[in-house]
């Protein structure tokens, strides 16, 4: 495998994939986080990742296979599923695709992983020939080649020739031994770990398990959106429930009461958090199963789609010593992203935080957890109240509720700690009328209130298949458009038809400035402090999005389901 005197930054920039500030973007971010430059410009949007394996491909002299070509068709008759196993060439993401003599071709996503190239050599005996492709060819070529094209289908399918033999027990008329029996049955185990591997491998956030009238839905929720996956047989609910509540070590026996237990497995060399929540409902017992991987909340700030003037402004108010600042935003917004995020950033070993949060959902090195227990006294208030007692310099408070915590958290600022916290409210603006409902006092909340964002998640456009268009006059009138030409989805196999993959944040930032901390002094509505605050230089949700549908970024439908212009 021979190299191109340049490197791989150097050659985007001469093929103009890449700008010089955003390469040096990328480089800054790398020597944090330790990941490969073209793994971080996927990330961040900037490249594709058929970008990256071509100019790979370019630097190092290899060929770039690509199944759209028909170019990764391994040769049958050479015996190359038993020179490399399938869950070999699952495990590491390989192909074998020719054999000539001692010498074997083998497709890979990183042909710089030495040591993975070792351990093949020294597993078939052969020299290596590298070849490069992108990931999604390469998982599909691997399923193609090793018969095992959709093993969730297949497990899906057995589940009902199983039921066939089943009869029609109810929940009613089956024993609880023998739904337990069944739970730790082979077929059982598989169905639920493919169901979880599955939902991995689709980047879904929550798994939802349905029972209803003589049916069950499986459904995904993949960015943002629930998607309905083939479900298993209705026979199967039960043990496939009971299965998921020994996982979590819940009561399998009671199904009138919610029930919330956890699990953690270790997949692709990486620990996933699974949160599952039980809930009786009058066709049986709802599952949801809430996907945590660790994995997703390393984010800088830069990466969650702030407008630079906006994250200057954001960062300003994060790096105060003392003041109140509020995410707001509905349940699945990334307000919690957020806060992590800023936390990994502001956290310093001259400095001391608490959280206090419910649930814990990820573990954050060098900073002191709490996990909010009601039923045992142990609430966001006086949480909030001891940790006051320990020395903090910033507090984080997962959600303010009610009075109590909203006084307790006004207090704090105003003595001098930095306390960040979460509200459910439409809009920036409106975070403030909200806690003076609750019962603050408007001098007390002007005095100590630095910053409201209030966020949004939109789904970003596939950089594989999104369709470039001209907006049309009413579009450009309606929605004040600048662009000539904007982009909509269209769906291919990377998105699942979808024609979008992955999301990012859009930003309303109220900065708390003297005319608006004298309007809140006057206890004035959320519309003449939007009002004020706009002919500050506020931007809205609203626009902050069809800055990002001008960039390219998103399509102006997914912009309208998330926000509107008031």
């Amino acid at each position: 495998m021979k190299r191109s005197g340049m490197r791989l930054g150097e050659l985007l920039l001469k093929s103009n994939l890449v700008t010089q500030e955003q390469l040096d973007k990328a480089l800054a971010r790398q020597k944090r986080e330790k990941k490969p430059l073209g793994d971080l410009l996927v990330e961040m949007g900037i490249l594709t990742e058929k970008d990256i394996v071509e100019t790979l491909a370019m630097q190092l002299e290899i060929p770039y296979m690509s199944l759209e070509k028909g170019l990764m068709t391994p040769k049958t008759e050479q015996g190359l599923e038993r020179l490399v196993p399938a869950e070999v060439a699952r495990a590491n993401l390989v192909l074998p695709l020719s054999r000539e003599g001692n010498t074997l071709t083998l497709v890979l996503a990183d042909p710089y992983d030495i040591v993975l190239i070792d351990n093949i050599k020294n597993l078939t005996k052969c020299k290596i020939n590298p070849v490069i492709a992108i990931k999604a060819d390469i998982r599909k070529a691997i399923d193609t080649f090793y018969g095992e094209e959709d093993l969730l289908k297949e497990a899906v399918d057995k589940s009902y020739d199983l039921a066939a033999g089943e009869g029609e027990k109810t929940e009613e008329t089956a024993k609880l031994d023998e739904i337990m029996a069944k739970a730790e049955t082979a077929p059982i185990k598989k169905l639920v770990d493919l169901i979880l591997m599955e939902a991995i491998k689709s980047g879904a956030s929550d798994i939802h398990i349905e029972p209803f009238e003589r049916k069950m839905k499986l459904r995904y929720r993949i960015d943002g959106k629930l998607c309905e996956i083939p479900p298993p047989a209705e026979q199967m609910v039960h043990p496939l429930i009971s299965r998921i509540k020994i996982l979590s070590k819940l009561d399998i026996a009671e199904k009138r009461l919610p029930q919330d237990g956890s699990f953690t497995v270790k997949m692709h060399n990486k620990s996933i958090d699974f949160r599952v929540s039980t809930m009786p409902t009058i066709t049986g017992e709802k599952v949801v199963i809430r996907i945590l991987d660790k994995s997703s909340i390393m984010l800088t700030l830069e990466d969650m789609g702030f407008a630079k003037e906006n994250l200057t402004r954001y960062r300003s108010a994060a790096v105060k010593p003392y003041g109140l600042i509020f995410i707001t935003g509905p349940t699945g917004s990334g307000k919690s992203t957020t806060l992590y995020a800023t936390l990994l950033e502001i956290a310093k070993p001259d400095k001391n935080i608490i959280t206090i949060e419910d649930p814990v959902e990820y573990k954050l090195e060098g900073i002191n957890q709490v996990q909010v227990k009601p039923q045992i006294g142990l609430t966001f208030a006086s949480g909030l109240r001891t940790s006051l007692r320990q020395d903090p310099d910033i507090i984080l408070v997962g959600e303010v509720r009610d009075l109590e915590t909203a006084e307790i958290c006004v207090r704090a600022a105003l003595t001098g700690h930095l306390v960040l916290s979460t509200l459910h409210t439409n809009d920036a603006p409106s975070a403030v009328t909200r806690l003076v409902d609750f019962g603050i006092e408007p001098f007390l909340l002007g005095s100590s209130i630095l910053m409201v964002v209030a966020q949004r998640l939109i789904r970003k456009l596939c950089a594989e298949c999104k369709v470039e268009y001209q907006p049309s006059e009413e579009e450009v009138k309606n929605y004040n458009l600048k662009a000539k030409t904007i982009f909509k989805a269209k769906g291919c196999e990377t998105c699942r038809q979808t024609g979008y993959k992955g999301r990012m944040g859009i930003y309303e930032i109220l900065t708390i400035n003297e005319k608006i901390r004298d309007l809140i002094y006057k206890g004035e509505p959320a519309s003449s402090i939007k009002k004020v605050a706009c002919e500050e230089g506020m931007e809205s949700l609203f626009q902050s999005g069809i800055k990002k549908v001008e960039e390219g970024v998103t399509s102006l439908e997914e912009v309208l389901s998330a926000a509107y212009e008031g």
